[in-house]
């Protein structure tokens, strides 16, 4: 199990890719980290070192750097609950899709 602390949106190749930030309920830490605040405060590097890791990691391949929406703020605990909701009944919904109309995505049934 996991606590969701928040959310970065990056742009990556123009298109929206979702990084979650979570922590392991079982980490010693977990009791100290509720919210990317507490995250910032408690570790001010790792939020940091995490964005500026996801902008740069494709450069040796010749890509771009990425961007991040939201001018880079991580969203809420809240705001991250929502995107991981979202999402789920996004992929749900592609799932229940006849494997043809989902435009070449691996569903988990092929």
């Amino acid at each position: 199990r996991v606590k969701v602390l928040g959310a970065l949106a990056m742009i990556d190749s123009g298109e929206l890719d979702w990084k979650i930030f979570a922590i392991d309920c079982e980490d010693p830490l977990a009791s100290e980290l509720h919210s990317m605040g507490d995250l910032e405060a408690l570790l001010p590097e790792v939020v940091a070192g995490i964005r500026e890791w996801f902008r740069w990691y494709k450069l040796p391949d010749g890509k771009a750097l990425n961007e991040f929406g939201f001018g880079g703020r991580a969203l809420s605990t809240n705001e991250a609950l929502a995107v991981i909701d979202e999402t789920h009944e996004a992929w749900k919904k592609l799932r229940s899709q006849d494997d043809s109309l989902a435009g070449g995505l691996w569903t988990g049934r092929r």
